[in-house]
């Protein structure tokens, strides 16, 4: 998959007081929106609102506390300063954080992102859960998530594709861009999902972790890895807390940088493929 150009690199940028991305030649207008839900400043949206903005999304990042307050419902989402247009939520994407999808003491948010995660699912609006999020993704729909569930991932990790996702509209197209069914992308988990949702399909997998990737209904994809993070990220992570665990990081950041070009490549196409799902949608909702 070919990297962006240079020029299209630079007309995209964030603004961070409003959270949203913008291409700088393009006023937006008809873009469909999707809100990335922030649940912790350690768990930041990193590539993906660059790629959706190249893909022709309007990516809007929203900080969990201030979710229920910009996204009261998916009829729109506000501007932080609450000005400008409040366009419908086309999508949803579910960040992670070191919480489990119902620790609501410590994230009151929590069960605002529950609700708009129900309603997207019976309204069929796309949803991509990552790591904490595709946890939340399990939860609201009859899944089983554990706590130190023994299956614990750092790193720049394998990922393997399972014949469920032969034709799945997210992950279908990953095996021609990897050369087979092996995917690497970055884990950073001790809490995992144990049990699928009644009716999810099984998309991939892991020796280490058993569910990987899920889908549940027609656009709803929970992930327990991190598309979004470059594996230069790893370099950031806390030593000490990684040696307790029986990690090295510079180990971990050499190994997953030795193979950051092979992720990017497939985190890339992960993040098109959604995107073309939301276009798919947001279409069909104006007919």
């Amino acid at each position: 998959m070919p990297g962006p150009s240079a020029d299209t690199t630079a007309d995209t940028t964030t603004d961070t007081t409003t959270g949203r991305t913008t291409d700088a030649t393009d006023d937006r207008a008809g873009r469909p929106a999707v809100v990335l839900v922030q649940n912790s400043p350690h768990s930041g949206p990193g590539r993906l609102p660059g790629w959706l903005a190249e893909a022709g999304i309007d990516a809007r990042v929203v900080q969990g506390a201030e979710l229920a307050a910009r996204v009261p419902g998916l009829d729109g989402v506000l501007d932080a300063d609450a000005s400008g247009d409040a366009p419908p939520v086309a999508g949803l994407v579910l960040l992670g954080g070191g919480l489990l999808p119902d620790e609501d003491e410590r994230a009151p948010w929590l069960p605002h992102e529950r609700r708009l995660t129900d309603a997207a699912l019976v309204a069929g609006v796309p949803v991509l859960g990552i790591c904490l999020g595709g946890q939340l993704l399990a939860h609201v729909t009859g899944g089983e998530v554990t706590a130190r569930s023994g299956e614990t991932e750092k790193g720049l990790c394998p990922v393997r594709l399972l014949p469920g996702a032969a034709d799945d509209p997210l992950l279908g197209g990953l095996r021609d861009v990897a050369g087979g069914d092996e995917l690497r992308m970055v884990e950073s988990h001790v809490d995992s999902i144990t049990g699928l949702p009644p009716a999810a399909v099984h998309l991939a997998t892991s020796d280490a972790c058993t569910v990987q990737a899920f889908r549940v209904g027609e656009a709803a994809w929970g992930l327990q890895f991190h598309p979004e993070a470059d594996p230069d990220r790893i370099a950031r992570w806390d030593a000490e807390e990684l040696a307790a665990l029986g990690y090295d990081r510079d180990e971990l950041h050499a190994a997953g940088m030795a193979r950051a070009a092979e992720n990017e490549r497939q985190a890339r196409a992960l993040a098109e493929a959604f995107a073309a799902v939301v276009h798919a949608h947001h279409v069909g909702g104006r007919r």
